[in-house]
């Protein structure tokens, strides 16, 4: 190699250094995730002007509603009412709520007995309008009953389940609550986790291996909360409520594409509710679409917190169980999809973890990968206590007062899968990625 060629390759590599020194570090703030709540919505509105009036006293009045029978009969008389007056996203995501709480309660009123086949124009047609506006489903999600769909009891108290309570409940009673919380729980003590997936991507960008060993720590310690978070869901959750009332009203139909561009509205019309033979046509928005529409039910699967933690830690699964996963990223808020494709397009961390030849850095990441795949054995053991136990109980008829389970969800999650296999499989895959010392 010639003087001119040094010289080249030298100034290739500072060239290549400068650009990173240019580059913005990778941040939250652009995704809008919040530093204290991650992707929580941060203190959600409870109530909206009294326009909406009509919604709301149907909203916070769902339990008694359905178990009475009655909510179709109001449901049936509620006025049509604009979403042109909603104020803010705050607003628009407190109106998908309330809209889309009522449209499973208006759904499932009966359980998988004469379910109706149109959700009446005075409810679809706001519910689709204000989905379209944030660029989610017109359907329950996870964003809707998790993320946006707490308060405190106390507004300068502690985010404690003890303080905490839902906006908007279902039939399920104290079960529901403690499900719908302790899910929160769970996407809150992830929030150390993915400040520390940001820094863990910018000390790559700009090389830090102490800054990376730091974040890796921070990562896996956040993970392990999760865990915790997660085994409160013993205290709080009665498998044979969850299992014989809960279920059904957080199931669904599916869609592969979404259907926002007004353009394209009439071609992407054919959605249903789908992985849900109780509905094997789907359900028609009156007003929206002639033909029926399908969407999936709410899902772990929709929490940003594990794609975006499979991402940076380059866990790759198996072909079926990857379709479903990033079919559940268009039931995500539009900026939370963003940020997962962002960290699919960092810089691979266990590549540069690999290159670096650290053996801190290996054993670190090695960490977090089996802190994740533990989080995802402990999952397996909770959905097999809610739906296994549920359906023994079930089926010796010990379920008391409760209404007969749904037989449509007897092997499926509600968001459509086979439950057990894909967690096994997701798990799996995530313990595959663990590095051998000896590579």
């Amino acid at each position: 190699m010639d003087t001119s060629d040094v010289t080249s390759t030298v100034g290739d590599l500072e060239a290549q250094n400068m650009k990173l020194k240019k580059s913005p570090p990778f941040s939250l703030e652009r995704f809008h995730i919040s530093e204290d709540y991650g992707f929580l919505l941060p203190d959600p509105l409870k109530e909206l002007s009294d326009y909406y009036m009509p919604w709301m006293e149907i909203a916070y009045n769902l339990p008694v509603m359905i178990e009475s029978h009655q909510l179709r009969v109001r449901v049936d008389v509620m006025p049509l009412l604009s979403c042109h007056l909603l104020k803010g996203h705050k607003e628009q995501y407190l109106a998908h709520l309330l809209l889309s709480s009522i449209t499973m309660g208006y759904v499932w009123q009966e359980g998988e007995n004469n379910i109706p086949k149109v959700l009446p124009r005075n409810l679809a047609l706001p519910l689709v309008e204000v989905s379209r506006t944030l660029g989610l489903p017109p359907i329950l999600v996870h964003s809707d009953l998790v993320l946006a769909n707490w308060k405190k009891k106390d507004p300068d108290g502690p985010l404690e389940i003890r303080n905490l309570d839902t906006i908007v409940s279902l039939p399920g009673g104290e079960s529901l609550k403690g499900f719908i919380l302790v899910t929160l729980l769970v996407e809150k003590a992830a929030v150390p986790g993915i400040k520390a997936l940001a820094q863990a991507i910018n000390a790559v960008l700009q090389p830090s291996d102490d800054d990376l060993l730091q974040a890796l720590k921070q990562l896996k310690t956040s993970i392990a909360e999760m865990t915790k978070a997660l085994r409160q869901m013993h205290d709080y959750v009665d498998p044979a409520i969850f299992y014989a009332a809960i279920r059904i009203f957080l199931s669904g139909n599916q869609t592969v594409r979404e259907i926002w561009n007004k353009e394209d509205s009439k071609r992407n019309s054919k959605f249903s509710w789908k992985d849900n033979p109780a509905i094997p046509e789907g359900l028609i928005y009156e007003g929206v679409s002639e033909e029926p529409l399908k969407y999936s039910g709410g899902s772990a699967a929709q929490s940003t917190v594990f794609h975006a933690f499979d991402e940076l830690l380059g866990v790759c699964h198996s072909k079926e169980s990857t379709t479903f996963l990033h079919r559940m990223r268009e039931y995500m808020p539009p900026s939370h999809r963003a940020f997962i494709e962002e960290v699919h397009s960092a810089p691979s961390l266990r590549e540069y973890i690999l290159s670096s030849g650290s053996c801190l850095l290996c054993e670190a990441y090695n960490q977090c990968v089996a802190t994740l795949a533990e989080l995802r054995s402990y999952h397996i053991s909770i959905v097999a206590k809610y739906i296994l136990t549920g359906a023994a109980k079930a089926k010796d008829g010990g379920l008391g007062h409760l209404p007969g389970p749904p037989q449509a969800l007897a092997e499926r999650g509600t968001g459509g899968t086979t439950v057990f296999c894909f967690l096994r499989s997701v798990r799996d895959t995530t313990l595959g990625r663990i590095i051998d010392p000896s590579d």
